[in-house]
């Protein structure tokens, strides 16, 4: 039982430090959007866009 509860203490000490700080954010927001920025441009290319429209209009008919 000793070794569930010193267990159990070590886990709750490192929860404790578990989050992210204010840079980790940062950086995390920055590469979140960033990733946005290019999965829209590949969305919006040209290329893209003729294809999703084909496969539309593929399948209503």
């Amino acid at each position: 039982m000793h070794q569930f509860v010193t267990a159990f203490q070590r886990l709750r000490a490192e929860a404790a430090d578990a989050g992210m700080s204010t840079t980790e954010y940062a950086v995390g927001t920055f590469a979140a959007a960033a990733f946005a920025t290019v999965l829209y441009k590949i969305v919006t290319s040209t290329g893209v866009q003729t294809a999703l429209t084909g496969l539309i209009t593929k399948s209503l008919k």
